[in-house]
């Protein structure tokens, strides 16, 4: 068994969601949250950070870590045990641009329950269902864009 570790970002800019949508053909397609890979003497968070720049070509702040999840899947000489840590954070603004090379042909910000729908995975709703929660009690708290909470 093969163990992977990646970060990754709920971002929220004014209320909406930001998504990619990844389309390898013939293998996989549907809308998924940014992350990917821990690289040697990275933090967490840097990671999250790093990976939606890279994927979706958006700039962000971490607010706070919102939780991990956990999943498996094959690869012809293994199998694949993946953890992912995710972290809440507010987008600098609506611009994102999908990373190509990654096979991510769209991308943008959503409203909660559009964003939930379209996520293809369960465990990335479930992450998204507390970190929206957790921007909610933030933005009643009048904390959400207060430069003194992060």
């Amino acid at each position: 068994m093969i163990e992977a570790t990646s970060c990754g970002g709920i971002v929220i800019y004014r209320g909406k969601i930001l998504l990619l949508y990844k389309n390898i053909k013939y293998k996989y397609e549907g809308w998924v949250l940014p992350k990917g890979t821990v690289e040697a003497g990275e933090e967490f968070a840097d990671t999250a950070l790093r990976e939606v720049m890279e994927e979706a070509g958006a700039k962000a702040s971490v607010i706070k870590y919102v939780g991990k999840s956990e999943y498996s899947f094959h690869v012809p000489e293994d199998t694949v045990l993946k953890e992912v840590h995710w972290y809440l954070m507010m987008g600098d603004s609506y611009y994102s641009k999908p990373q190509r090379e990654e096979h991510f042909m769209d991308s943008g910000f959503y409203k909660f329950h559009e964003a939930y729908h379209l996520l293809k995975f369960e465990n990335e709703k479930q992450i998204l269902e507390r970190a929206y929660n957790e921007y909610l009690d933030l933005k009643k708290a009048n904390l959400w864009g207060n430069k003194k909470y992060f």
